[in-house]
C-alpha cells in the first residue's frame, strides 16, 4: 500500500502541530540471487505404465512425472512367463499398472503374482484394469492426433500434426499405439498432475520418447546388493529423516561424480541397463579416453563448470504448461540455456569425429541463442526477485514503460493533492494523507481524533466513509475519484500486462521445447562421461576391450574398485574364463584368504565394461557377456517369510534355469546353511548339472571350503574344471595371506587360526582341532578329562552342602526320599 501525506503552509488548530508525511511499505525481502538461482523443487516422481499382452508380444507405454514424458517400446515378444514386462516393472518402478480387463491368463497370472507381492519395495504397484474399449485401435490413434502437445507448433495444420507424430510414433505397431491410448485415458480419468487445477487445463505432455530393452545384460536385485553397485543407507542429517536415504560406499558412488541431476539420473539408469551393444560401449570409451589426456584436463574442467548450471529444465517447462512459472524459473532457465551454448561454442572446437561432441555442436543450434536472448532482454531479474513476481524491463512496452513512469512519480503528485485538501478539512485534523491501494484505488487517510468514538462520528462532510484501519480513517472525496479516473489501478494494469508479456514468453519457449529437451539429453551423458573420466584418472583405471568371439572374460591383474580404497595394501589378480578349457573354476582356500574379494571382483569389473567405464585393472578383454548371476551372501528378509538356506536356494535355482554358455556365475559358499553332507551334496549336483552340458557351459566360479569335494572326487575329471586356491603360508603358528590366486588346492581350511583372529580362548580352539582330527581319523570322539574331574567334583560339593543343611532331628524327615531322589541320581554323574 503507498501513502502520501503533505503538511499545510498555515498554522493549524488543534491539538499538536500538523504534520505531513509520506510513505510507502518496504519491498519484500530480496532474495539471495543465488538461492533463488538453485532453487529447484524436488518433487516426488511419479511413474504410470500401460501394457497389453497378446500373441506372444508386449505393448508397452509410461508416464514418468518428473519429466512430463511418456516413454513407449515398440511392440516385443516375450515369453509366456513374461519376464521382459518383469524387467520393465524392476527397473522403472512404476506407481501404478494399467491394462485391460480382458487379459489371457498368463497375464491375469503374472498380474495376480505381482498384486500378492508384499515384499516389494517401496511398495507394490496399484493394477488398474480397464474396459478393453478404452484401448480399441481406433480411439487409441484418436486420442493421439488429438492431444495438446506443446512440443508442436500451433501453426502446424491438422495433417502436418499427423506427420509430426508419426515421424515419433511407430503408428505400425498396434499394441504399443493401444497401449498408448490406454494410458492417455487413464492419466485423463486420474488427471495425473494437474489434480487441483480447473478441468479445463490438460496435462503437460512435454514430449515421446522411444525406449527399448535389447542388447541388455541380466542382472537381477540381488546381484546388485551383494555386488554393491548400489547400497543405500539412513542418511546422517535430521533434517533429512524424512526423505530417507542417501548413497553408501558402492560402485555407484565412487563413480558419481554429475554435475547436474539429470547427469547423476542417466548414470544411474546406464547402471541399471549394462548393455552388449558394442558401438554404444565404444563410444562411450572414447569420451573418456578423449578426456584422460593431460592436454585436454582443463577442456574436461570447464565444461564441468558449465554442466553445474544445466538444470530441472523438464521442471520448468512443465510449470510454465501449468502458468506456475516461478521468478527464480526464469533466472534458472537462462542460466542453463546460456551454459548450454558455452558447451556448443567448446565442443566445436573438440574433434568431430567423436560422436557426442558432434551432436552438440550441430543440434544445440540457433533457437538457444534466440531463448537466452529473448529472457536477457524482457526479464528484469533484479526487479522481478524484489517484487517476487515477473517485471520487464525497460523500452520492452512503451504502454507500461509510461504506467511505471506514473507510479513511480506519485509520491509527489500525492503530496501536492493532500495539501490541496488539508486546506478543505476542519482545522481540528492535524494531517492527512493521500494514499493508493492496488484494487481499490486513491483514498484520503486522516487520523482519527478523540471525539470519533462511535460510527456516525466519521462521517465528514463532502466525503464518503469507507474503513477504519490502525486508528486512521480511510474516505473517498472528489478529488480521489477524479484520480482513479484519470490514473485507474496503475498497479494491477501493470501488473497485467507484465502477466501477458510472460505468457508471450513462455508461448516462445514451448514452441522451442524440443531443443531444450535434446539439450538435457545430450548434457547429461556428457555429464556422465566427464564423470567416469574423472574418476577413472583418479583411480588409474584403464579401458577395456570388447571380443564378441570370445564368451568369458580375461583380465590382467584386476583390483576389486571399493576394496582397494579401504585396504591399505591391495594384491591384483587376474582371471581367464574364456574358450572351453576351466569354464568352471573351483576356489579353495582358508577363511579370510580372499575368495569373496576375487569373485566380486570379477562380477564387477565385468559390470564396469559393460556399462561403458574405464576398469579397475592392467588389461581387460569382455567377451559376450548376457547375464551376471550371484549366489554369495543370503539377502534375508523377514517379509519374504523365507529360510536363509531357502534363499539362498532361490538364488541357485535362478542361475541353474536361466544361465547360457555366454553367462557368468559367481557362487560363493552354497551350502553351509544345512547339513553338512546335505550342503555338499547339492553343491555337487549343481556342479555337475552344468559340466554335463559340455562346451555350453556357462562361466562359473564357485568358492568353496568343502574340502571334501575334492578329496572324495565329487567331480568328474576333465578340462571344463579348473582348481585354484588362495596362496598362503604357514609361519610357525603364525598363518601368513598372500591374497593371490594360483592353481592348485587348498590341503585345510585353517579354521583354528581365524577362530583365534576372531578372539576365542584357546581352549576352546584347541578342543576343536582335536575333535576334528578325531574325525578325520574316524576314532570316537571322548569327553576331556579335566573337564569331567572338574563336574565330578561340582557335583560331588553340590551333594555334601544338600546333606548339611538336611536337620536330622527333624522327625518328619525321610531319608529315604533323600537317598532316591538326590544321592542316588548325582552317583550316576560322579561315579
Amino acid at each position: 500500500m503507498a501513502s502520501v501525506g503533505a503538511t499545510p503552509g498555515r498554522t493549524p488548530q488543534g491539538p499538536g502541530p500538523r504534520e505531513a508525511s509520506a510513505s510507502f511499505p518496504s519491498p519484500a525481502p530480496v532474495p539471495d540471487p543465488r538461492e533463488a538461482e538453485e532453487e529447484e523443487e524436488e518433487e516426488p516422481a511419479e511413474i504410470h505404465l500401460c501394457v497389453l499382452w497378446n500373441s506372444g508380444y508386449l505393448g508397452i507405454a509410461y508416464y514418468d512425472t518428473s519429466d512430463s514424458t511418456i516413454y513407449f517400446m515398440p511392440d516385443a515378444p516375450d515369453h509366456e512367463s513374461l519376464k521382459l514386462l518383469q524387467r520393465v516393472l524392476d527397473e522403472i518402478d512404476p506407481q501404478s499398472v494399467v491394462t485391460s480387463a480382458k487379459q489371457d491368463e498368463n497375464m491375469t497370472r503374472f498380474l495376480g503374482k505381482l498384486a500378492s507381492q508384499e515384499h516389494r519395495e517401496p511398495k507394490r504397484p496399484e493394477i488398474i484394469l480397464l474396459p478393453s474399449v478404452d484401448f480399441g485401435l481406433e480411439i487409441s490413434k484418436q486420442r493421439l492426433l488429438s492431444g495438446n502437445y506443446s512440443f508442436i507448433p500451433d501453426s502446424m495444420t491438422a495433417t502436418e500434426k499427423i506427420l509430426f507424430l508419426s515421424s515419433i510414433i511407430p503408428f505400425d505397431c498396434l499394441l504399443t499405439v493401444r497401449a498408448l491410448g490406454g494410458l492417455l485415458k487413464f492419466m485423463g480419468r486420474r488427471r495425473i498432475g494437474v489434480e487441483l487445477e480447473d478441468y479445463n487445463v490438460s496435462i503437460p505432455i512435454l514430449g515421446f520418447k522411444k525406449f527399448a530393452l535389447t542388447h541388455l545384460v541380466s542382472i537381477d536385485q540381488d546381484t546388485y546388493s551383494v555386488l554393491q553397485i548400489f547400497k543405500s543407507e539412513p542418511h546422517p542429517s535430521v533434517y533429512k529423516v524424512a526423505s530417507g536415504l542417501k548413497e553408501g560406499l558402492s560402485l555407484f558412488g565412487i563413480l558419481n561424480r554429475c554435475r547436474c541431476k539429470w547427469g547423476e539420473k542417466l548414470l544411474r539408469l546406464w547402471f541399471t541397463r549394462p548393455t552388449q551393444d558394442l558401438e554404444e560401449l565404444n563410444s562411450r570409451l572414447d569420451v573418456i579416453q578423449f578426456f584422460l589426456l593431460p592436454q585436454n584436463l582443463d577442456m574436461a574442467q570447464m565444461l564441468h563448470r558449465l554442466l553445474g548450471h544445466i538444470k530441472n529444465v523438464p521442471l520448468i517447462l512443465k510449470r510454465m504448461k501449468l502458468s506456475h512459472t516461478k521468478v527464480s524459473d526464469w533466472q534458472v532457465l537462462y542460466k542453463t540455456v546460456y551454459s548450454a551454448l558455452g558447451l556448443r561454442d567448446a565442443c566445436r572446437s573438440l574433434p568431430q569425429s567423436i560422436q557426442l561432441f558432434r551432436d552438440i555442436a550441430q543440434e544445440f543450434s540457433d533457437d538457444l541463442h534466440h531463448i537466452a536472448s529473448l529472457i536477457g532482454k524482457v526479464v528484469d531479474f533484479e526487479g522481478s526477485l524484489a517484487e517476487n513476481r515477473f517485471t520487464v524491463l525497460p523500452n520492452i512496452d512503451p504502454e507500461i514503460d509510461e504506467k511505471k513512469r506514473r507510479l513511480t512519480g506519485l509520491p509527489s503528485f500525492l503530496t501536492e493533492v493532500a495539501r490541496k485538501e488539508l486546506e478543505n478539512l476542519d482545522p481540528r485534523i492535524p494531517s492527512c494523507s493521500v494514499i493508493y491501494i492496488p484494487l481499490i484505488g486513491f483514498l484520503l487517510c486522516i487520523p482519527r481524533l478523540p471525539s470519533m468514538v462511535e460510527t456516525s462520528d466519521f462521517e465528514i462532510e463532502g466525503l464518503d466513509f469507507m474503513f477504519l484501519s490502525e486508528e486512521k480513517l480511510h474516505y473517498r472525496s472528489a478529488r480521489t475519484k477524479e484520480l482513479d479516473a484519470l490514473l485507474g489501478d496503475l498497479h494491477c494494469d501493470i501488473r497485467d500486462q507484465e502477466t501477458l508479456l510472460m505468457y508471450q514468453l513462455q508461448c516462445q519457449v514451448l514452441a522451442r521445447a524440443a531443443v531444450l529437451t535434446r539439450v538435457l539429453d545430450l548434457a547429461s551423458r556428457l555429464d556422465v562421461l566427464l564423470a567416469l573420466a574423472s574418476a577413472a584418472r583418479d583411480y588409474g583405471y584403464s579401458r577395456p576391450r570388447y571380443s564378441p568371439r570370445l564368451l568369458g572374460v580375461r583380465i590382467q591383474n584386476g583390483r576389486h574398485p571399493l576394496m582397494e580404497l579401504c585396504a591399505r595394501t591391495f594384491v591384483p589378480n587376474s582371471a581367464e574364463c574364456g574358450g572351453y578349457k576351466g569354464r568352471v573354476k573351483v576356489i579353495t582356500g582358508p577363511n579370510s584368504s580372499g575368495k569373496s574379494v576375487y569373485l566380486k571382483q570379477v562380477g564387477l569389473i565385468t559390470f564396469m565394461a559393460l556399462v561403458g567405464s574405464f576398469v579397475p585393472a592392467e588389461e581387460a578383454e569382455i567377451g559376450a557377456v548376457d547375464a551376471i548371476f550371484t549366489r554369495i551372501h543370503s539377502c534375508e528378509s523377514i517379509s519374504l517369510g523365507l529360510s536363509t538356506f531357502m534363499i539362498d536356494l532361490n538364488q541357485v535355482a535362478k542361475a541353474v534355469n536361466n544361465a547360457t554358455e555366454r553367462s557368468l556365475v559367481l557362487i560363493d559358499e552354497f551350502g553351509k546353511g544345512t547339513n553338512t553332507v546335505d550342503g555338499l551334496a547339492l553343491l555337487a549336483a549343481v556342479i555337475r548339472h552344468w559340466l554335463a552340458l559340455g562346451p555350453t557351459c556357462p562361466h562359473i566360479f564357485v568358492a568353496t571350503n568343502f574340502l571334501s569335494l575334492i578329496q572324495l572326487q565329487l567331480l568328474p575329471q576333465g578340462p571344463l574344471v579348473q582348481y585354484l586356491t588362495m596362496e598362503t603360508c604357514e609361519d610357525g603358528n603364525d598363518l601368513v595371506f598372500f591374497y593371490q590366486v594360483c592353481e592348485g588346492v587348498a590341503n585345510a581350511s585353517h579354521a583354528s587360526h581365524t577362530a583365534a583372529q576372531a578372539g576365542l580362548p584357546e581352549k576352546l580352539i584347541a578342543r576343536g582341532k582335536e575333535v576334528s582330527d578325531l574325525i578325520c581319523s574316524g576314532e570316537p570322539i571322548k569327553p576331556v578329562k579335566e573337564l569331567l574331574k572338574e563336574k565330578q567334583m561340582e557335583n560331588c560339593q553340590m551333594l555334601v552342602d544338600k546333606f548339611l543343611k538336611l536337620d536330622l532331628e527333624d522327625p518328619s524327615l525321610d531319608l529315604d526320599i533323600f537317598m532316591s531322589q538326590e544321592v542316588l541320581p548325582a552317583a550316576a554323574t560322579i561315579l
